[in-house]
């Protein structure tokens, strides 16, 4: 059996694939081919397997590929210590993980010299083995101990022979594995988490939940996990890890014989220092690392949860847009775009220190000269006392447009980046802020995929957890997110086009130049025109750029290049020509047959698979189609809430802006979101806040609390009455 043949094999069972498929992807990936490309435009070979499914194989492959050479690298070293024996490597062959791996390994890592070393180096590894073994029990010992003295300049009396002889047992037991896997079972099942605040630390206040916290192990979520490491690290809490000491002592004990062992006592002595002194750091510092290490991953799964969630929102197509960049002192900076995203004009407007009349009278003169659809304010500083200025505008002014509040997250950070800067060059950087908050309302997607993701400010704990496993999963989602929406050849900037399948960074900016220079692509072909797009490069990345006003019509669809002769027969075998496909005139009774047709009978008679018909068939129907226009839109205001105005049962419409584990936050038009527990979701048990919701979802809630002085507002999705 190869190598790839056996990781297939492991890969299929955990995902309960078939073997073939994986294989296949396999293949695939190992030829350089992409995610999103092998997921749309290789279905038949990986038989539908869907672009989870493969990502979870590319995932479980680079795991277990790095546990082959981890093992590889571990046995070596074993080996040149002189302790490999077959039944050590067979145990070491079974691990299943890197974890599993690295706990086998702890006890063989080389490390600074230890007492056991200095110990062995005095001459009493012989007694140790004696002791060991029974041929020295303890009514012996001290006898057999003071014939060792004076054989080292150091053994100078029998306590020291009898304690360098404990400390080389000792490390002896803090070797074995067996009994190491007992510990760690017990102190996994009983153990548990306990923290005490630090009287006088700077962020006392922060985590005085924590003051005197005690939870068990394995019922701790992963957020309490996460705020207690934050709080250790500042220097606010002190943790520590408790278990059932006792029962793994009787553990040991029995485990290594003791009962009946000539050199019971003594042994069992070293036993206890051990586990107290080697054991019990070594699985203290494990659990610790393996519930920080599982709860950053669960942060960072919430996260990139979040951030599809608001990457793919729907654009506001065709709309003219006058953002609001809100300040106090320095004013409200103010910017109208057209329809495309371009800059018509740039202001200044005060919500303090101003004749507010005045002001509306400024606010209201831009909105008619421009015919404005739509006012995006950021939620930023002064968001609530802008808000009522375009408020009361809207309302006195009887302006036909409405407004919505737009998180600007990550706003300030575009703004001061050499990117913003090489967009617009002309422009200081508070224009480019307020630029980014009125064009991620026009198309979320095209404009957050120029901000760093973990600055988009969508989860929880994100600034603690690794930032190199955190990069990678969220640019894994942004990269998924541009291929499943697909990007405007000639209109699409450096920062989306990196993320197409096949490009990067280098690729992007060259068709931009090449754009820049010779004018807008009139064919997908032309793509092969530019600097360091190949072959590899074209086919990988050419499905996913489209070319809406192409002499060639399919470059406008999903359709790839590689199939168009076969797209040319299919449009022949149902008597449509390429204008109806670019024009969107496809006749009615055409239509229907190509909704009704059977992919599998289709295949056969033009010599080709029922997935690329089926995709031929959807690309057709719904060329260039954007999953994105299936989801709600924003969620437009044209008043202002007051939290003065709520009361317990009032019923409202607010739009999730972060879902996180214990429930989801909702703007509902006031300052600060408030809160949905996941306990107010259904009055059916939830096992997760993102079965019921996610992040732009526009949901109706009921008020359920009101904390006044604390600002808070507690929400329900479920009906509730006034008490």
């Amino acid at each position: 059996m190869t190598a790839q043949t056996q990781l297939s094999k492991q890969i299929a069972q955990i995902l309960n694939v078939d073997e073939r498929q994986v294989q296949n992807v396999i293949s695939l990936l190992d030829e350089g081919n992409t995610v999103p490309f092998i997921t749309r435009y290789r279905k038949h070979q990986t038989d539908g397997l869907d672009e989870v499914q493969i990502r979870e194989i590319e995932s479980k492959l680079k795991d277990l590929r790095e546990i082959e050479a981890m093992l590889e690298r571990m046995l070596k070293s074993i080996d040149e210590q002189g302790k490999l024996t077959p039944e050590l490597r067979q145990l070491f062959e079974q691990a299943d993980s890197k974890k599993r791996l690295e706990e086998l390994f702890a006890p063989f890592k080389s490390r600074r010299k230890t007492r056991a070393d200095e110990a062995l180096e005095r001459g009493l590894g012989p007694l140790a083995e004696a002791v060991w073994t029974g041929r020295v029990g303890d009514a012996d010992l001290k006898r057999v101990a003071d014939n060792c003295v004076g054989k080292h300049p150091d053994l100078v009396d029998v306590d020291t022979v009898l304690k360098g002889t404990a400390d080389i047992l000792a490390a002896r037991i803090a070797e074995s594995i067996t009994l190491r896997d007992s510990v760690r079972q017990i102190a996994k099942k009983t153990g548990r988490a306990k923290t005490k605040l630090v009287k006088g630390a700077d962020d006392e206040q922060v985590f005085a939940d924590y003051a005197n916290f005690d939870g068990a192990l394995d019922r701790l979520p992963p957020h309490r996990v996460l705020a207690i490491d934050r709080g250790e690290a500042k220097k606010a809490l002190r943790v520590s890890i408790n278990w059932d000491n006792d029962r793994a002592l009787v553990q040991a004990n029995s485990l290594l014989r003791l009962g009946t062992h000539k050199a019971r006592s003594f042994l069992s002595s070293c036993n206890e220092d051990a586990l107290k002194r080697l054991i019990n750091p070594a699985i203290e510092r494990e659990i610790r690392r393996d519930l920080t290490e599982k709860s950053q991953k669960h942060a960072i799964e919430v996260f990139s949860k979040n951030l599809r969630s608001l990457l793919m929102q729907p654009p506001l197509e065709r709309q003219t847009v006058l953002a609001i960049d809100p300040g106090f002192r320095s004013g409200c900076k103010v910017i109208v775009l057209d329809e495309d995203g371009t800059v018509l004009t740039n202001d200044l407007i005060y919500v303090i220190g101003k004749d507010e009349k005045e002001q509306q009278g400024k606010l209201a003169k831009l909105a008619e000269t421009h015919a404005v659809d739509v006012i995006a304010i950021g939620n930023g500083t002064a968001s609530r006392e802008t808000e009522e200025l375009v408020a009361k505008t809207i309302k006195e002014h009887s302006l036909s447009c409405k407004y919505v509040i737009v998180n600007e997250a990550g706003a300030s950070i575009y703004s001061a980046s050499e990117v913003g800067r090489e967009e617009f060059p002309d422009y200081d950087a508070t224009v480019r802020g307020t630029i980014s908050i009125g064009r991620r309302l026009q198309d979320p997607l095209s404009e957050l995929v120029k901000i760093e993701p973990q600055h988009i400010g969508v989860g929880m704990y994100q600034h603690d957890v690794a930032e190199k496993q955190l990069q990678t999963s969220l640019d894994s989602v942004v990269e998924s997110c541009v291929n499943n929406v697909g990007v405007d050849l000639n209109r699409s900037s450096v920062e989306l086009l990196k993320y197409v399948s096949g490009l990067n960074r280098t690729s992007a900016k060259n068709i931009v130049k090449w754009r820049t220079e010779n004018g807008p692509f009139r064919s997908r072909s032309q793509l092969k025109k530019v600097a360091g797009i190949g072959e590899v490069a074209f086919t990988q990345a050419a499905g996913f750029l489209r070319i809406p006003d192409s002499k060639e019509p399919f470059d406008a669809t999903w359709i790839h290049p590689e199939t168009y002769s076969l797209a040319e027969a299919f449009l022949t075998r149902f008597g449509l020509s390429k204008e109806m496909v670019s024009n969107g005139k496809i006749p009615g009774d055409i239509r229907q047959s190509l909704t009704t047709a059977k992919p599998e009978e289709l295949a056969s008679e033009i010599s080709s698979d029922s997935y690329t018909i089926e995709h031929l068939i959807d690309s057709l129907l719904r060329p260039g189609r954007d999953p994105r226009e299936d989801l709600s839109g924003p969620l437009f205001r044209s008043g202002v809430l007051k939290l003065e105005d709520l009361h317990q049962g009032l019923k409202l419409q607010g739009v999730v802006t972060n879902v996180v584990d214990f429930g989801a936050f909702v703007d509902i038009g006031l300052k600060n979101d408030g809160l949905v527990h996941i306990s107010k979701m259904s009055d059916t048990f939830v096992s997760s806040p993102f079965d019921h919701v996610n992040v732009g979802d526009v949901v109706t809630a009921w008020v359920d609390q009101i904390d006044l002085d604390r600002k808070r507002v507690g929400l329900s999705l479920l009906p509730v009455t006034k008490d």
